[in-house]
This record gives structure tokens, sequence and C-alpha cells, in this order.
């Protein structure tokens, strides 16, 4: 018997699909996604940490906030129920299903500077998260500036009694899907991680997938 098409294993929302995209490893991607949609990310093939920024749709000035979102739910990890929260203390979306579990809001996203200071400066000609956002924020308008701490979706990163952070083999599998929803429409910058000099992408970053919906009776 074949082995079950991972996309099959996923579980995506009822409703009208308006995008489907697959993004490549190490690729870009956003999309405005507007107030009542439903995003999901699937994790093709397991252990691909999906970097992810959020701005209001109509004042990027506006966007996601770290602080705000744990203060919110009084915890640092993401999952199902999670809101996640703007700088001016609004709700951006909602993690409305989650098959993983455990999603990071601390780590930050890579870059060329913080791989050459971590791992070397022979590190320094890969490509990272950072220069995802500001290739694909560009389309938007966004700089450098615009760039804050953002979600690693399906990435482990445990905290330790002392503080430190820890980046470690992810506890995702292949298949496995978040869904969030829209509060007011938002758009969603995404940088599928580049990363090989840690365990957050198994040394091997992968594909995703992308899908946003329009729930039954909202069409």
């Amino acid at each position: 018997m074949a082995s079950p098409d991972p996309v099959s294993e996923g579980t995506l929302p009822p409703g009208s699909v308006i995008v489907d995209d697959v993004v490549p490893p190490r690729a870009p991607w956003s999309a405005v996604i507007e107030a009542g949609r439903l995003l999901s990310i699937v994790d093709l093939e397991g252990n691909q940490a999906v970097d992810t920024l959020l701005y209001d749709a109509h004042d990027t000035s506006e966007r996601y906030s770290v602080p705000d979102t744990i203060v919110a739910q009084g915890n640092v990890y993401l999952g199902e129920g999670s809101v996640l929260m703007s700088s001016a203390g609004r709700p951006l979306m909602t993690i409305v299903a989650d098959g993983c579990g455990r999603h990071d809001t601390v780590a930050g996203a890579c870059s060329k500077e913080s791989n050459t200071l971590r791992y070397g400066h022979h590190t320094k000609h890969q490509h990272a998260c950072a220069e995802n956002f500001l290739i694909e924020g560009a389309k938007w308008g966004l700089g450098k500036r615009d760039l804050v701490s953002n979600i690693n979706f399906y990435m482990n990163v445990p905290v330790g009694q002392d503080g430190t952070l820890g980046v470690v083999d992810g506890i995702s599998r292949p298949g496995l899907t978040v869904t969030l929803r829209a509060e007011r429409d938002t758009l969603v910058l995404i940088s599928n991680c580049p990363q090989i000099n840690n365990p957050c992408n198994g040394f091997d970053p992968t594909p995703i997938r992308v899908v946003i919906t329009a729930p039954v009776g909202s069409e």
C-alpha cells in the first residue's frame, strides 16, 4: 500500500479555497488575509520552521507584538486559542486549530549577522529569514525598520530555568497544520526558514503549503 500523501493528513477547514500555494524551501511568501478568513500553514515534510510576521493591512505601523501577545495569554508558547496581539493591543489573528501543539515567539528570525556571530564567518553568504522578510516586505512598502520579533511556527525552543533559550529538534511531523483566523485585514509575511546550522529545520529546509479559506457561509 502506498504511503499516505502528507497533505491529506493535515486538517484544513471547510469553505472556499482562495489561495493554495506550495512555498519552496528557503523562500518567502506574503498575502493579505481579509477579516474572517482563515490561513492554514501545513508542514509538508515535518520539522520545518515557518517564520511569520503580521501587520494591520491598512496601517502597517500596527504590527505583531511579542510582549502584548505573551501578556494576553500568560504563556511564551503559542497554540490553539492563542490571540496574536498588535502593538496597539488589538487582536490581529487567532490560532483556531493546531495539530502541533506548541510554537515559538521569543527566538526571533535568523539573519546573516546572527549566523556569522553564532556559527562563524564562513556562514556569511547564507540566505536567512531577515533577508526573506526584507525582500517580501518591499512588495508592500516595508523596510528594515518595519521588522519586529516574529512567530516561529513549528520551531521547538525550550526555555531553561535560567531563562536561556535552546533550538532543538522539532516536535512537528509531516502534514501537521496550524490554522489562524484573521480578526482584521492582516498582511502576513512568511519566511520558509533557510537555516541549516541548527536543528530548527532538521538541517534540511523543506517546502510548506499555505491555504487561505473563506469559511462556509462567508463567501
